[in-house]
């Protein structure tokens, strides 16, 4: 039987959408499909919040609308009827299900209240309540959400789990025990955070009249978190402005329009949402020369409106809490990091598949490296997909990011490619402080090799070795590299002076190999051309080790061209050898070999060519005899099955340290941080 969840409030702009990508997202880690439907909406032709959780489903965006307000207005029963069919018939395809209330932008509250309770109780779904907790005590929230709590219970609803959002930080926790006493359910208080409700600059042009002077039109889609007057001389502005602000300001005070822009370039201060010049005064003709060719790149508007009605229009404007990706990823992090999801999959009663796909296991790594979140550095500051993937990690808060590098010239690129860097910290490799310690310890380490500290300064002019210093000295949990950097270039520091885990003699490269229905690790895809049979032995128990940190129980199969006694030689023996190795040296795992692969991963191959063996037929963890058919096998199985490939894994060091392949697209760095992250959490 399909589960699902209602999700609803009793007012507008209360994030609600937000919290329905949380829990489409839970769900998505729990069972392999999850639908969405919304029983009223405006539009069966377009739906912002639909569209946004729908995402890249193959779910259509016309299955996942009921009715619009103007059908329910016009013969409720109907509607009702139509509601049902049209969910019935979807939830039939899929799992669990995800529903979403209405928007409150039509009809009196109080009235719409109970149009969705109807809903939910037609459609047999358990209710998850969302209460706007900001901007009001503890006692009046808690008020309002019993009442409206009781409200879904008079229309025999039951209420799993109340969420409150918006709240003060400060005050989450009284917020919190106020909800706990109205029902025993789940309670969970998100804090504000101004970016779910921003609008995008584009918006706020439209409800100013501004007219667009300078800038790049492209920014017009970012969004502008907050709202300042800029009423000041700028020695006494400059303090007051925040990150992504819109700053108003009168028409005749260019003067503080270069200082402004300066601003929004610089790491103390920027960047900036925009400017909107209000009051239509006439540009003078000098200051439109000394902007006609200036690249700037901060939108720039002007309105005829005075400064007060444009501030006061500018606090009116709102949109949806998942309406941009970059809203979404910032909704996911508020989700995980506040709601307790064991408690609320509990209360729903969504029982786990054993099946893992590729979906699931991506929003598995997430919460894995939010759960205890790790500093990644990044020695590749100067490749924008770098500092695109940086940006991503920071809104998902999947890890936290240090980028080496100067300041200024991140900030620069980052507000030209319209990024958010402000949470990152950035550190000058040529500080010469750091430089210095760096140097010392470099060649103390390095002392046998007779380093001094003049030729350890040179070495650290790469900042592969720099950031692997970092992390040698704890400065950085994990490191990322090899956008630019060779992979020898970015495994070298690491060999040199943070070296190989106790019991290991060789580094080695695995691929979580994301299949269909679940995740496999190859090794060795990335380093060793032709292992001996003691590093055979050293790859797979690192293998297996891999395998354990992410939730893979290893069962280790050795691979060759034969199988079991069938075959020799010494390929064959190699590898028959290196499985013997393996179980004397780490008698608790899973392994056999030799074995080919159709006998490592086929059930019935494997009950006539080794039937006694408890890795043959499901094996999770593949050990190649060489590089060449690593590397080859795991490329085909990515191509021809369409499984997603997330590596390479360096195994076998006593810190995370990742490489990257110089093509490596955005999405790709992205899921190395986050690997790199969990593998910090357990070296």
């Amino acid at each position: 039987m399909t589960k699902s969840v209602y999700i609803s409030a009793a007012e507008r702009q209360v994030s609600k959408s937000a919290i329905a990508l949380g829990v489409l997202e839970l769900f998505e880690s729990r069972v392999k499909r999850v639908g969405v439907f919304r029983p009223l909406v405006h539009s069966l032709e377009h739906d912002i919040v639909a569209e946004a959780l729908l995402g890249e489903s193959k779910q259509s965006l016309q299955s996942a609308l009921g009715v619009t307000y103007e059908q329910y207005a016009n013969d409720p029963e109907a509607a009702i009827d139509t509601v049902v069919a049209k969910y019935s018939a979807l939830a039939e395809n899929y799992d669990a299900m995800v529903i979403v209330g209405s928007d409150y932008t039509d009809i009196e509250s109080a009235q719409e209240l109970d149009h969705n309770a109807v809903f939910a109780a037609n459609l047999n779904a358990p209710v998850i309540f969302v209460t706007r907790a900001g901007k009001r005590t503890p006692d009046e929230v808690a008020r309002l959400t019993e009442t409206a709590v009781d409200a879904f219970e008079a229309r025999h609803n039951s209420v799993i789990a109340i969420i409150g959002t918006h709240a003060d930080p400060a005050g989450r926790e009284e917020v919190a025990e106020q909800l706990r006493a109205i029902r025993d359910v789940p309670v969970a208080v998100v804090p504000f955070n101004a970016l779910l409700g921003a609008p995008t600059v584009g918006q706020q042009f439209e409800a100013t009249g501004a007219q667009f002077w300078r800038g790049k039109e492209r920014f017009l889609n970012a969004e502008a978190l907050h709202t300042i007057v800029g009423a000041m001389t700028l020695p006494n502005l400059l303090p007051y402005l925040q990150r992504e602000a819109t700053v108003v300001l009168p028409s005749d005070r260019t003067e503080l329009v270069p200082a402004l822009i300066m601003a929004h370039l610089s790491p103390e201060y920027g960047p900036l949402a925009s400017l909107i010049l209000t009051g239509g005064f006439q540009i003078p003709e000098s200051i439109e020369k000394l902007f006609a060719d200036s690249g700037i790149d901060l939108p720039i508007g002007i309105t005829k409106e005075d400064t007060f009605t444009t501030a006061t229009k500018l606090q009116s404007v709102n949109s949806f809490s998942t309406s941009s990706p970059r809203k979404i990823e910032a909704a996911r992090n508020l989700f995980a990091s506040y709601v307790d999801s064991e408690a609320l999959l509990a209360a729903i009663d969504l029982p786990r598949t054993g099946i893992r796909t590729p979906t699931m296991f991506e929003h598995q790594l997430m919460g894995l490296a939010r759960a205890h979140r790790r500093r990644i550095v990044l020695p590749e500051a100067t490749d924008d997909r770098v500092l695109t993937a940086a940006d991503i990690v920071l809104t998902r808060g999947v890890a936290d990011i240090i980028l080496l590098g100067d300041a200024g010239r991140i900030a620069r690129r980052a507000s030209e490619l319209g990024l958010n860097l402000s949470a990152a910290e950035v550190v000058n490799p040529n500080d010469p402080e750091l430089v210095e310690r760096f140097a010392h310890e470099y060649a103390h380490l390095r002392a046998h090799k007779g380093v001094n500290v003049e030729q350890a300064r040179e070495k650290l002019q790469d900042l592969s070795y720099f950031g692997t210093m970092m992390v040698h000295l704890g400065m950085a949990d994990g490191m990322v590299s090899g956008a630019i950097n060779t992979t020898a270039n970015t495994i070298r520091p690491s060999l040199e002076f943070i070296k190989t885990r106790p019991g290991v003699s060789v580094v080695s490269g695995s691929f979580l190999m994301a299949m269909s229905d679940r995740v496999l690790v190859y090794a060795d895809c990335a380093v060793n051309p032709d292992p001996t049979p003691a590093q055979l032995a050293d790859i797979a128990i690192s293998s297996a080790a891999t395998a354990e940190t992410f939730g893979i129980e290893p069962r280790i199969a050795m691979l060759s061209y034969s199988t079991g006694d069938s075959g020799s030689g010494a390929d064959v023996d190699k590898v028959r050898e290196a499985t013997q190795l393996v179980r004397e040296r780490a008698p608790h795992l899973k392994v056999d070999g030799p074995m080919q692969f159709d006998a490592a991963v086929d059930r019935v191959v494997a009950e006539k060519k080794m039937p006694n063996s408890e890795v043959a037929g499901r094996a999770t963890v593949f050990i190649f005899p060489d590089l060449n058919t690593g590397n080859n096998t795991y490329k085909a199985v990515q191509r021809h099955s369409g499984a997603v490939a997330i590596g390479p894994l360096l195994q076998g060091l006593n810190k995370a340290v990742n490489d990257l392949s110089r093509g490596a697209l955005v999405d790709d760095i992205v899921s190395t941080i986050t690997i790199t992250a969990v593998q910090s959490q357990t070296l």
